[in-house]
């Protein structure tokens, strides 16, 4: 799989991806294949030449496999540009024995040369005139547009990518960035009638709900999981395996959670967990964690103390914490008894010589390994010989004698064992050598009596050779069943390319909040529950899952709109003296935590005759769709009895607004206003208002929902307002109350589970920056000399009522 890493990076592929795709059974020796025939396995190619191979090799059929080499000569040539062309002439030679060129060349688009240009000017064409339909509605109307454009004349063998690019940047162009607007929203229910309802000696109407709270076991009883094995129902090579196995389990549901620590897990792992842990706790039975630590060269205690760390903060606790490397003699012990059993040798070919004898570069016939018949006995000392550390790396490797006749790659006589001299951070230089994924997992499995190894659908083609090893040594056999992958739009999941990021300073650390790591999502203040809870509201199919962003940012909406105190705090302040005040005037005005909801209790904030207001809640110039503070105008203050009416702004010489003049209407008739605005009073004795050392705005940290499609790669798509730190931004005095009892439920640990809604400014929590003496606060019980730094992540916006003017 290595040797294959460098040649499909020639070709244009990213080292993430040609390691993916090096991985894949069936799609690698097709694209070697492809590389071969086009004749740049040495000399590499142009990166759009590349993708057109890639392309070709992932997708061709069963059917057009016989005029493979032809396809790749017209690409080279240059007479094949896009991928769209790929796609017609695989299917134009489908059902042909022999092909017309001519008929080829008109079927596929030879010849046709759409420019950038062509491409730019049809699309605005086709905005303009669909303008009206797409300003109202938005983004709903990009796939239908892409589709339509696509099916243009004048598009018809343009290259999809560029096509796709452009309409992209012509409605970011026109539209702005997505929001609120674009989030496909639920239907609302209609309430039931109320009815009667007699309950022993009681009569109460009920109403349904219009939300119903979600079971979160309902994914584990519908659909495909529901038609999963119950334990016992799984046959076994002898019947005697299975009673042993339900005597050790006491047939209840077995499952793990097997990562690699090799990395921080990201918002995909999040479905994982939850599918894992979930599956076990919705039929009462036990979850591991597993951590799969058989490659000691890309391992570290960071990432191993991190998964643990984010499996407990999603709420899921492991029935037990394992590894892979537990089981160490173990396998070794069975890898014994898989040689003495006929079923593994040790071969000595060089990995040139072993990609040879699998069909080598053309995809010929598979031969066997020369060392394939190896006698046991001398299989067995080599074996042994490996391990007391007397052969070099990749001298030597145990392999499993599995079917090389097998249409499937994962049965070409996998490498069970390797020499590694690097040490283990558990085992330390105990073992020189290590198993491979392809021998060690499903072993595992059997020894944890795994009942449902639930796993993502790109190990599908692992699932023979699994059953096939376990059989081979007659162990009890689990069973493995795949489910699609979770991807989220307008992200990067590559640890390489977040790394890449990291070094060059576009974001600070794998932590940075605009990440989609699990780690960056914390520290931005997404709840736990939030993220479970679009998890189960996804459901799991075997299909491979791409969720626009702005879905998962209404989950977290929905759930911190329940859950968060609110708070009214000022990014922009902008001074307000109420001029038929006294100087000394103090009201002190009770404010609900949660407006209509007295189960989250309430603070006491100061009203006095000097306040902020925010400074975009003031204009010089009225119009008819402005209601907040103008000239003629008064405006609300929130939880005030009376409103406030302009007088005068007060400038400086270069006339910027530094302060206001008002009056609060207490001498007037009370006139309900059109709107109110949310304020902080000035109050020395209150400590009024409180500085916000650092406010944290993050936007998206990429501009297209595919930043890998944009041209020049993911770093161009990088958006560079992504981050906006406002500082000079203030809050009530309600926030030390809140401070002071998430400590005292917390003990002050997790932060970002600090949370509230700033009125009318979006969601928010402590970011780790925040500086809070515990122990002095312990000691004197005073939030506010305990506090020395806050600093404030904006973890989602509020959702905009679009039929209200601001």
């Amino acid at each position: 799989m290595d040797e294959l890493i460098p040649i499909f990076m020639k070709i244009g592929l990213s080292e993430q991806k040609a390691k993916d795709t090096a991985k894949n059974k069936k799609l690698a020796p097709t694209l070697e294949a492809v590389i071969d025939e086009a004749k740049v396995r040495e000399t590499g190619c142009d990166k759009d030449i590349g993708n057109l191979l890639y392309n070709l090799a992932s997708t061709i059929t069963k059917e057009a496999q016989s005029h493979r080499t032809f396809i790749v000569n017209k690409i080279i040539k240059g007479d094949l540009k896009s991928t769209d062309q790929v796609a017609a002439a695989i299917k134009f030679v489908e059902e042909l024995d022999t092909i017309d060129e001519t008929a080829f060349n008109e079927a596929s688009g030879v010849g046709v040369v759409i420019t950038p240009e062509e491409i730019k000017q049809t699309i605005a064409e086709y905005i303009e005139t669909n303008k009206e339909n797409i300003v109202n509605n938005r983004y709903k109307t990009l796939g239908p547009s892409l589709a339509a454009a696509r099916k243009l004349p004048n598009l018809k063998w343009a290259d999809g990518g560029l096509t796709k690019t452009e309409l992209e940047a012509q409605y970011l162009a026109l539209l702005g960035p997505k929001d609120e607007r674009d989030v496909p929203q639920k239907k609302k229910k209609e309430p039931k009638a109320k009815k009667e309802v007699k309950d022993a000696n009681t009569t109460k109407d009920a109403t349904e709900s219009t939300e119903t709270k979600q079971d979160p076991t309902k994914m584990f009883f519908e659909g495909e999981l529901a038609k999963l094995h119950k334990p016992g129902g799984n046959k076994q090579i002898k019947p005697e395996l299975m009673e042993q196995h339900l005597k050790a389990t006491g047939g209840k549901v077995m499952t793990r959670f097997p990562p690699e620590p090799n990395g921080y897990l990201h918002i995909g792992h999040a479905k994982a967990i939850n599918v894992s842990f979930g599956y076990a706790k919705a039929y009462d039975g036990l979850c591991y964690l597993r951590y799969d630590d058989t490659n000691p060269e890309a391992e570290e205690e960071k990432y191993f103390t991190s998964i643990l760390e984010t499996v407990r903060w999603l709420g899921f606790e492991p029935w037990k914490i394992t590894y892979s490397s537990d089981y160490f003699q173990e396998l070794f012990d069975l890898a014994i008894k898989l040689i003495k059993s006929g079923h593994a040798y040790t071969c000595q070919c060089t990995g040139e010589e072993i990609h040879a004898s699998r069909g080598g570069d053309e995809g010929g016939p598979r031969v066997a390994c020369v060392h394939r018949e190896r006698p046991i006995e001398e299989t067995l000392d080599q074996f042994i010989k490996m391990k007391e550390g007397r052969y070099k790396e990749g001298e030597i490797t145990l392999r499993m004698k599995m079917d090389l006749e097998n249409g499937n790659p994962q049965f070409w006589d996998l490498i069970a064992y390797r020499v590694l001299y690097t040490p283990h951070h558990r085992t330390g230089s105990k073992w020189c050598i290590y198993p491979t994924y392809d021998y060690t997992h499903c072993l595992v499995d059997s020894m944890e009596n795994i009942t449902h190894s639930l796993c993502t659908t790109e190990f599908r083609q692992s699932r023979e050779s699994y059953y096939w090893l376990v059989d081979a040594l007659e162990v009890y056999k689990p069973v493995q069943w795949e489910y699609g992958r979770l991807n989220v739009t307008g992200t990067i999941m590559s640890k390489r390319k977040i790394l890449n990021m990291v070094n060059q300073g576009h974001v600070h650390d794998w932590d940075d909040p605009r990440l989609y790591t699990l780690v960056g999502i914390r520290r931005r203040g997404v709840p736990p529950q939030a993220i479970n809870n679009f998890v189960l509201e996804l459901g799991v199919t075997t299909n491979k899952t791409v969720i626009d962003v702005l879905r998962f940012d209404a989950k977290t909406r929905e759930y911190l709109d329940n859950t968060t105190p609110r708070l009214m705090a000022i990014t922009e302040p902008l001074k307000v003296v109420l001029k038929n005040l006294p100087d000394d005037y103090l009201e002190e005005v009770i404010v609900p935590n949660k407006p209509r909801d007295p189960s989250m209790g309430e603070v006491k904030v100061p009203f006095t005759k000097v306040l902020y207001i925010d400074r975009s809640d003031f204009r010089e110039e009225d119009s008819k769709d402005y209601y907040r503070l103008t000239p003629g105008k008064s405006v609300g203050l929130l939880h005030l009895k009376h409103p406030v009416r302009f007088v005068e702004a007060k400038k400086d010489s270069e006339g910027n607004i530094q302060e206001l003049v008002c009056e609060y209407e207490n001498d007037v008739a009370f006139k309900k206003p059109k709107t109110y605005i949310h304020w902080v009073a000035e109050s020395p004795a209150h400590n009024s208002p409180v500085a916000l050392d650092e406010v944290r705005l993050y936007q998206a940290l990429f501009k297209h929902d595919n930043p890998d499609r944009v041209e020049g790669g993911y770093l161009k798509d990088i958006n560079e307002n992504s981050l906006h730190v406002v500082k000079g931004a203030i809050a009530n005095v309600g926030i030390y109350d809140h401070i002071a009892d998430w400590i005292k439920k917390t003990g002050g640990k997790d932060k970002e589970s600090m949370r509230w809604q700033f009125v009318r400014t979006g969601y928010f929590c402590l970011d780790w920056d925040t500086e809070i003496d515990l122990e002095a606060f312990s000691k004197h019980g005073n939030i506010k000399d305990a506090i020395g730094r806050l600093v404030m992540n904006r973890t989602v916006t509020l959702k905009e009522d679009n039929g209200k003017s601001s």
